[in-house]
């Protein structure tokens, strides 16, 4: 007995039905073919969405990876351009230290036997500092040579700071000393009588002159050689009114024949500053200033330690 299938269906008007007869199983096939059919258009549809949500995460990659390298290259610019700077600061440094050494040979320092003198730091190769090198060459060689770079540099400037310390103080101890040495004309006037053996004027024997002597009128002023402390200022035998002024560093300057002592003991001074007015106090045959230069308790010529 054959399996069929009957359907009614209306036709339109309540008097017109009609009757189909299928067989079953074209009635199965016809079945899954719409359920496959609607399938299939399902499937498409998931396909299709999931295309375009690949398209568009493509895209969006693509975007950022867009990002990413320009963000890449605007930092290979600015670590390019911050090597150049290290370039730049290591000849300054080179500079100072070329200075250093200039000026220590004018001063004749040496430099002391802490320091252990400049430190050489190497360049960044000039290909590194290229502008248009691609972004995937030589990027993190980059990186560690401007570390190293900066580490060198950083050793550098502290070693340079050690050196220029020692140097200014080294120039300190320079400046006090020369600021202490006599170097000028105590008095203006006219040398009567110099510095060694001479035929004294009181006794006519042949004696030692230790000092210089300069004629002027009383009451000239007479200034300070050089810095220093006043160490005697008052009347002493046969130099009468007396001032004497320790330079420091084994140097002392005297003034004698004075006719005014206008400082005291104790009293420190500056080379130029007015210590008294010349006089013709003590043995002394006229107004004039006996001036005397020593150097570790001995007498030298004063005429060596006059530079105006």
């Amino acid at each position: 007995m054959k399996h069929r299938i009957k359907i009614w269906f209306h036709s339109g008007s309540s008097s017109d039905i009609r009757e189909i007869t299928l067989h079953k199983m074209l009635a199965a096939f016809l079945v899954f073919a719409g359920l496959a059919a609607a399938g299939g258009i399902g499937w498409l549809g998931y396909d299709y969405h999931r295309l375009r949500s690949l398209s568009f995460d493509t895209i969006t990659q693509q975007q950022v990876i867009l990002s990413q390298e320009v963000e890449i290259k605007t930092q290979r610019q600015q670590l390019q351009k911050f090597a150049a700077v290290i370039e730049d600061l290591k000849t300054r440094v080179d500079s100072l230290d070329r200075l250093e050494d200039q000026v220590r040979l004018i001063a004749d320092i040496k430099k002391s036997g802490s320091t252990k003198g400049f430190i050489g730091i190497g360049g960044i190769p000039e290909d590194s500092l290229d502008h248009d090198l691609p972004l995937d060459e030589k990027h993190n060689s980059l990186l560690r040579e401007m570390h190293q770079q900066v580490d060198q540099t950083d050793l550098t400037v502290k070693q340079q700071f050690l050196d220029f310390d020692h140097l200014i103080k080294e120039l300190e101890k320079k400046k006090n000393l020369l600021a202490s040495t006599p170097s000028i004309r105590p008095v203006e006037g006219w040398v009567t009588s110099g510095f060694g053996y001479r035929k004294s004027p009181f006794t006519g024997k042949r004696d030692f002159h230790a000092g210089l002597d300069i004629s002027n009128k009383t009451g000239t002023k007479i200034i300070a050689t050089a810095d220093g402390k006043i160490s005697y200022a008052s009347r002493k035998a046969l130099l009468g009114n007396l001032v004497t002024i320790d330079h420091g560093y084994g140097r002392v300057t005297r003034y004698g024949h004075l006719n005014k002592i206008l400082v005291k003991r104790g009293q420190r001074v500056k080379r130029g500053d007015v210590i008294a007015h010349m006089g013709n106090t003590g043995q002394s045959t006229g107004p004039h200033l006996h001036y005397e230069v020593r150097i570790n308790g001995a007498p030298v010529d004063p005429v060596k330690y006059i530079l105006n």
